[in-house]
């Protein structure tokens, strides 16, 4: 079962050595950037994804400081727990966190346009271009 855990000092370590595959490095900034960057913005929240007791992957997302608005900035599922299913259960979770803030209606994430396998997810899940690209990357948004 799929679950989201906070990220101590009992995991991360273990959060950092998550990694995709050589092909999807450009698309997906390392957990060690993203750690930094949670600290530097602390409306950031990180997970850690696990399946039972195994780490699998890392989430991140927030109310973006500049709209105001929910954005998904990361999802990463490590190279060897890929194409199980965790990325989907993972994103349904973390949007269903999201839907808990009944005060907002629109969730957004962006992803380089070259990342097929991000897009067929995130249409999967609902979400549709938004007809922005911001920073090289194309902007879908799941309304409800």
């Amino acid at each position: 079962m799929i679950t989201l855990k906070e990220i101590n000092r009992t995991n991360f370590y273990d959060v950092l050595k998550l990694s995709v595959t050589d092909e999807q490095k450009e698309f997906v900034a390392s957990n060690l950037f993203s750690l930094a960057q949670a600290k530097a913005f602390p409306e950031c929240i990180c997970s850690a994804i696990y399946n039972d007791a195994t780490l699998v992957g890392f989430t991140m997302y927030c109310i973006d400081e500049e709209d105001q608005e929910y954005w998904i900035y990361r999802l990463m599922i490590d190279a060897k727990y890929q194409s199980k299913g965790y990325g989907k259960a993972a994103m349904e979770m973390v949007i269903d966190r999201i839907k808990e803030d009944t005060q907002h209606r629109i969730i957004y994430i962006s992803f380089e346009p070259n990342n097929d396998s991000a897009k067929q997810l995130y249409v999967k899940l609902g979400f549709v271009e938004d007809g922005r690209v911001i920073d090289g990357e194309v902007v879908y948004k799941l309304e409800y």
